[in-house]
């Protein structure tokens, strides 16, 4: 199969998606208002609440939602096959997850940027607020924790991207004070931090940094019997642990910074430049896979699952979350996104826009790893990195990382170089994942304080505490951060449950419009079937693996999940009873 062919259909899918279908929506289904006046300009206050130029916010919302999630998930996933994988972000992002996006953003708007857990307790009751908002404080519990590991690890693998990463910072606050207190415009700065950052790239391959081990740990027992004995190489991966511990603290120190800035300081012009360097980064991937003309080497359908792998129907659908649908990208639709949004009809562009972006994304991600790193390795390499499906899991970024420098090498980047600004690229939007997340965290402590009356948990700098102290727990907390990637599944799960109670929530307030619904609950029931039975398996699995942190989060969100549709079912039947006789007729439109 020629990578050019997928290349081709599944971009030609995707802007088919946003021409035709996401203006079906807007006209029809969400009929969006240029006049509405957004909470942006209702409530402006300077630091969450800012009108904002609709390529400036997509560039926030776009790098918030394409973290590493859309890497990660497609990476993992092509174990089963890439045919899948192709099918389920191509057809998941223009009926699901676009659709999602979109309306999460577009209904936030129209309730004062209101949260999506908010939104619940207004449309479903008050018990349905309260449980969303608690299923969606272990969402970005999860989230952090996950990303958290995700970038260390890549910092360790990759010690030419420390400098580059970091220097991003300076780089994204220097922008922030440009546009917004020099009136200095949007293309000067964001070529010239460009510049910058490229040029760090190239000098973080001569000053690779690493983070010495703070800790010292010990090897494990499980260390030791991996290195069959071996002390050297067991106490090798326990410094490991060390220096992996010491980058997720030092990340959420960050975080913790990062999260209570302004968002014209760091959040906005730091996602405005990601965003750029992610279109420059999907463009040397689609350049080089013409230029290459790199075949999927990879079987469409793999018919010699290594004997751990679970079965794709329907772990494939919580496995690449991000990239089809994600219950996080609501979060960020309704709770950051929806307070900077100019003008209704940005809604669109921002939301389905944002979602097609990230799914383009996740189909390079599928060529990279069955295509360019398959090439790199070979056949024989591939079934070997993919030999299980603990191995698919913690390869997963460097598989992609290789690919990506194999396809920039086709068009005269040193593969070096290349494998470098893969892993920048990488570690720059699941950074812009966590700084998000850790900031929706705070919103959502802050909220569950005011409806308990707990006045400190309202307090920002306390929240942003109570919220990164407990994230770095949770990713040290499996195996001192060596196994983070088992959170995987349960993040997988936890977010398409999200998704589906928030496309649930915007179904119900469409039906009270007397609008069409079938647009939403057609991905609902779908999410609802295919997630509910993953996290069952996964549930089975923790128990039999003796996993009990996995367990116990996984049954809480599992529980306060089923509570939530149960709440959900009784306002439905309440919402079917108010349009009974006597109601006005259902319009169409």
């Amino acid at each position: 199969m020629s990578s050019i062919v997928l290349l081709l259909v599944g971009l030609s899918a995707f802007a088919t998606g946003y021409l035709v279908y996401s203006r079906y929506v807007a006209r029809k289904i969400y009929q969006l208002d240029p006049d509405f006046r957004t909470p942006a300009h209702e409530f402006e206050d300077g630091v969450d609440f800012l009108p904002t130029n609709r390529n400036v916010l997509f560039g926030h919302h776009f790098t918030s939602v394409a973290g590493a999630a859309p890497i990660v998930g497609p990476a993992i996933a092509v174990i089963w096959g890439w045919l899948p994988a192709f099918l389920w972000v191509v057809l998941g992002t223009i009926f699901a997850g676009a659709v999602h996006d979109f309306g999460t953003l577009w209904i936030s708007t129209r309730h004062k940027a209101n949260s999506i857990g908010t939104l619940a307790g207004k449309i479903v009751g008050d018990r349905g607020r309260v449980l969303f908002m608690l299923v969606i404080f272990f969402l970005l519990l999860l989230v952090n924790a996950v990303f958290a590991v995700v970038i260390s690890n890549l910092f360790i693998g990759n010690p030419g991207a420390v400098l580059p990463v970091w220097g991003s910072l300076v780089v994204a606050i220097t922008v922030g004070f440009l546009i917004y207190r020099s009136g200095a415009g949007l293309l000067l700065p964001s070529l010239g931090a460009l510049a910058v950052l490229y040029f760090l790239i190239w000098v973080g391959q001569s000053v690779p940094l690493e983070l010495p081990d703070f800790f010292g740990f010990d090897p494990t027992p499980a260390q030791l019997e991996a290195a069959g004995g071996d002390q050297a190489a067991a106490a090798a991966a326990a410094t490991t642990d060390g220096v992996r511990a010491g980058w997720v603290i030092v990340l959420f120190v960050y975080a913790f910074f990062a999260s209570v800035l302004p968002v014209w300081l760091l959040l906005q012009p730091r996602d405005y430049v990601n965003s750029h360097q992610l279109f420059v980064a999907l463009g040397i991937i689609g350049l080089g896979i013409i230029f290459t003309n790199a075949p999927v080497v990879a079987p469409a359908i793999n018919t010699n699952l290594p004997p751990d792998t679970p079965n794709w129907f329907p772990l494939l659908f919580v496995t690449i979350a991000c990239g089809a649908i994600s219950g996080f990208h609501g979060l960020v639709s309704s709770g950051t996104s929806s307070k900077q949004l100019d003008k209704e009809t940005d809604a669109r562009y921002v939301g389905y826009g944002g979602a097609v972006g990230e799914g383009s994304l996740a189909l390079t991600a599928i060529l990279a790893t069955t295509a360019g790193f398959a090439v790199v390795v070979g056949v024989d390499g591939w079934h070997d990195h993919y030999g299980s499906f603990a191995s698919a899991s913690a390869g997963a970024t460097q598989a992609f990382v290789q690919g990506v420098g194999f396809l920039a090498q086709g068009i005269g980047i040193p593969q070096g170089l290349a494998v470098t600004f893969a892993a920048v690229v990488v570690i720059s939007f699941a950074a812009t994942t966590m700084d998000t997340g850790v900031r929706l965290q705070r919103y959502i402590i802050s909220e569950l304080g005011a409806e308990y009356g707990v006045k400190l948990a309202q307090n920002r700098w306390i929240a942003t505490t109570l919220a990164v102290s407990s994230c770095a727990l949770l990713a040290l907390g499996v195996d001192r951060g060596a196994g983070g990637m088992r959170l995987w599944p349960l993040f997988g799960t936890t977010n398409q449950l999200t998704g589906a109670m928030s496309l649930l929530v915007i179904s119900l307030f469409l039906f009270s419009l007397k609008r069409r619904i079938w647009v939403t609950v057609m991905p609902l029931a779908f999410l609802l079937v295919m997630t509910t039975w993953a996290m069952v398996i996964n549930m089975i699995g923790y128990w039999t693996s003796e996993t009990w942190l996995l367990f116990g989060v996984g049954g809480a969100i599992f529980v306060l999940v089923l509570w939530l549709v149960f709440e959900a079912l009784a306002a439905i039947r309440l919402a079917i009873a108010a349009s009974g006789p006597g109601a006005p007729a259902r319009r169409g439109s």
